[in-house]
Parts: C-alpha cells; structure tokens; sequence
C-alpha cells in the first residue's frame, strides 16, 4: 500500500489530504484566509492520528508547487521539505493549475477545454489549457484578461472556466461557448492521483533545490501609512 500526505496551499485555502493508492481516504481544509501558518501542522497531525498512520508510513509526501500566492506556497513547501527530510521520504510536486483541472474533468462535456484560473492582480489571473485528459493544450501563464482572451480558442470549441480568477472574467469573456463555473475545484485531494502517478515513474524533486512555481517574482506592497 502506497501512503502519500498531499498538501495544497497556493491559494486562500489550507487543505490536506491523505490517499491510499491514488484514492483520498480523507480530506481536512480550511477556507478561511490566511491560516495556512497556523493551521497546516494541525491539519496534518490530525489527519495522520485519526486514520491511525504513523509518519514513517508515509510512502511520499505532495505539494501544490503553484503558481498562487507567495506566502502561502512558501509555507507549504517548506512544511514538506522538513517532513520529507526528517522521514528520508520523496517529495513530490504537482502543478496547481494540472490539479484544479483533475478535480474538474469529470464534471464536463468530453470535447470541452479546462480552463483553471488562480486570481492575481487586477484582470490578471494565473491559467492555463487542458483537455480532460489533462494535455496541456496551452502553456501556464500570468494572462491579462480583456474581451479579445480566448476568442480563437472560443470560435472552435468550448472552454470551462473556473477557480478564483474565473468570476471577474465573466464581464470580459462573452462567448457561447464560454462556460463559467463557481465551484474552484482547489483541493488537495485534486492532488491525490496525480501525485501516485507520479511516484510510480520515481517522478520525485530533489529535495535541496526545489522551489515553487511562482511564476511572477514577489512583489512587496508599499504601506500608505506614513510613520514619521
């Protein structure tokens, strides 16, 4: 039996789940903003206690390697590096926007496009394009949403947008075959058959130079308080 801890911390939401050979036996997540410091060790104390797993029988431990937001990637993935390297166990990184896509395949039509969207900056959104056998069919990339996005892809087939960046798309993207969805599919038990396909190909990180997938350079925003 092949235990994997799988962890998603890109966005708002802490969640942790854990799978027995690629299938969730359990899910433990937070919506609230802003919690994952304070919450993702307790998540993954509790879910390991209540299935009565211990640690070291662990096969791997996965992580959402983004792109999301900074702070909450950071966390994430310093938690698995010291769970990883204190247990001698691989990690394994599973891309944000391939997971979201997982966890939406079955709930659409079989010729329509997987569009997940992770919320940036102003119309900014983290995305990318897949099939429902999550080819990707367009690069990830930090895209600027305006009323020309998509329109070649929309004049071929349909496209399913969803996530957090999708609903303030809706305004800009007017097509028929735009479909908009409220549910964000942004869960780490998205993660859970991605990351046993991969450690059944050995597909592992190396543990000392994996960084997230940020896919922007941090920025730091000024305060507009003024102190002296």
């Amino acid at each position: 039996m092949t235990y994997i801890l799988n962890i998603e911390t890109a966005t708002h939401i802490c969640s942790v789940s854990l799978s027995k050979d690629g299938e969730t036996i359990d899910l433990i997540e937070s919506h609230e903003d802003r919690t994952h410091a304070e919450l993702l060790s307790v998540f993954i104390e509790k879910i390991l206690s209540k299935n009565k797993i211990l640690p070291k029988e662990l096969s791997a431990v996965a992580v959402s390697e983004g792109p999301g937001s900074y702070t909450g990637l950071r966390i994430g993935v310093s938690v698995v590096k010291g769970l990883c390297y204190g247990l001698k166990i691989p990690l394994i990184s599973v891309s944000t926007l391939k997971a979201m896509a997982n966890g939406a395949r079955e709930e659409v039509e079989d010729d329509a496009l997987l569009c997940p969207m992770i919320d940036a900056r102003r119309m900014e959104v983290y995305t990318a394009i897949y099939d429902k056998q999550l080819n990707l069919k367009e690069k990830i990339q930090a895209k600027i949403i305006d009323s020309d996005s998509f329109r070649q892809q929309l004049s071929k087939q349909k496209i399913v947008f969803f996530g957090t960046g999708s609903e303030k798309c809706r305004t800009e993207i007017q097509d028929k075959n735009a479909v908009f969805r409220e549910k964000e599919y942004i869960s780490s038990q998205n993660i859970s058959s991605l990351s046993y396909e991969k450690f059944l190909k050995s597909d592992f990180e190396n543990m000392a130079y994996f960084e997230p997938f940020y896919l922007k350079e941090f920025q730091a925003i000024k305060s507009k308080k003024s102190y002296f």
